[in-house]
């Protein structure tokens, strides 16, 4: 899908000035001389000429000077950033909108630069670059005053009051942590409807802002032009936005049948655990018995739902680790380890100093589990509230992929410091998350025979 935007709209802008109030139901008043705004026509007309006129070699000189741009505010961005989400302050939050705001505007010029040279031959690497421009915005504001900085400051407040939610539990305030915790452990339906519940109440004060922040997001990717900013997301994977959303149908028909029996059977066992009047054997599961604030992995409940037949988990991953004594930090460093054993270099010190382990006791923080990249080359961390239990021990390794595939792309050109597509980073991540969990991994690292009193190999 190839749209020279620049030449386009200049084309309109032409076509309105010059002719296009007819058919319109404008008036012969409307139409009179007077109303042409003559520096608007030549404006466009300027836009035509110099839209026609580009060559290969201003593309590539177009790309250079967009990478150094990119390159100098990231890292501006990325340490307010940073600072904003482990001290969230008033003052913090109007830092990061005001240089969310200034990054997002110097995106939307570039993409909108780039489209310019949408009919130009160029080099593959350059092409790709052009390519990256325009689809590089997460959420993209319109090219009108004031838009990118009503955006930062949305997305901006979204991210603080999700992160510094509380709800009143059994008579205190509890974060979202300690509900997740919670609910990972109870086996009482009525206590898991409660923490479910609970914490959703932090959510009807973010509705407003966030059907905003879709509204003007759409706007910008149309102006883009996508029909919106689904269609922008679904671009970014080297086929049309239609062709990605049938692969993804293909793929899901492919599995469904596997989850619609994992589904049935599930429902099955909590039918089994607590009667039809908390969970009936047909229609949708009680997202809240699922064990996960999200509903999205149910790994805690295994004991509910193991299978009858074939033997219980020899295991429980998170005794292992509290009786091995470790804590948050050993945690990471074992993650390093796995990394260390494949051949790659160990965290640079400044990992250890920068990096947000626990949650500080001080200050409202992002406890959301990340991985950044502040300077795109060694300054890379995580920030985690890491508590020593099985999905955390998980969690460690699946950011430690991102942060050393950080570091393996770090000699690139600035726009090519990413993955693949959105997917590819977090396939890096899940892959050795997995890994980390097998038997044989635990095994080498001694977590399932250092139990004191425990001296054979778990199989």
């Amino acid at each position: 899908m190839k749209r020279t935007l620049m030449t386009a709209a200049a084309a309109c802008a032409l076509t309105f000035a010059l002719a296009g109030c007819v058919g319109l139901g404008m008036t012969d008043e409307a139409m009179a001389p007077a109303s042409v705004d003559e520096d608007a026509v030549a404006a466009a007309a300027r836009a035509m000429e110099a839209a026609a006129d580009v060559t290969a070699a201003d593309a590539t000189a177009f790309v250079a000077t967009a990478e150094t741009r990119l390159a100098a505010l990231s890292e501006e961005a990325a340490r307010i950033q940073w600072t904003r989400a482990t001290n969230i302050t008033h003052d913090t939050m109007w830092l990061e909108s005001r240089i969310n705001a200034e990054y997002t505007e110097l995106q939307v010029e570039l993409a909108n630069g780039a489209a310019r040279f949408n009919d130009v031959e160029v080099p593959a690497d350059v092409r790709r670059k052009l390519n990256l421009l325009r689809l590089g915005i997460v959420l993209p504001a319109p090219n009108r005053p004031g838009a990118a900085g009503e955006l930062a400051e949305i997305t901006t407040r979204l991210d603080s009051t999700y992160a510094t939610g509380k709800f009143e539990y059994q008579g205190r305030q509890i974060t979202l942590e300690e509900a997740s915790a919670l609910l990972a452990t109870t086996r009482d339906p009525a206590e898991a409807r409660a923490l479910y519940e609970g914490w959703r109440t932090i959510a009807p004060v973010m509705a407003p802002d966030y059907a905003r922040m879709v509204e003007i997001a759409n706007e910008g990717s149309r102006e883009l032009g996508f029909t919106d900013t689904g269609a922008m997301w679904r671009a970014g994977y080297d086929m049309e936005p239609d062709a990605f959303a049938a692969e993804t149908d293909r793929l899901w028909e492919q599995v469904k049948p596997f989850y619609e029996n994992l589904n049935c059977y599930v429902r099955s066992r909590l039918n089994e655990r607590y009667g039809d009047a908390v969970q009936p054997d047909s229609g949708p599961i009680r997202a809240d018995l699922l064990g996960n604030m999200w509903s999205q992995q149910w790994g805690n409940i295994y004991d509910v739902v193991a299978p009858a037949t074939g033997g219980a988990s020899s295991y429980d991953l998170t005794e292992r680790l509290v009786a091995s004594g470790y804590d948050a930090r050993r945690m990471v460093e074992t993650g390093e380890g796995f990394y260390v054993s494949m051949g790659l270099a160990e965290l640079p010190d400044t990992f250890w100093e920068r990096s947000q382990i626990t949650r500080p006791r001080d200050r409202e923080v992002v406890c959301h589990a990340s991985a950044w990249d502040l300077d795109n080359l060694e300054d890379i961390r995580i920030k985690m509230c890491t508590e020593v239990n099985a999905e955390d021990f998980y969690t460690v390794h699946h950011e430690l992929g991102h942060n050393y595939y950080q570091r393996a792309y770090k000699d690139q050109p600035f726009l090519f410091k990413n993955g693949a597509n959105d997917g590819f980073h977090e396939a890096i991540g899940d892959f050795v998350g997995l890994s980390a969990l097998t038997p044989t991994y635990l095994n080498q690292i001694g977590l399932l025979h250092s139990v004191p009193g425990e001296a054979e190999d778990i199989p």
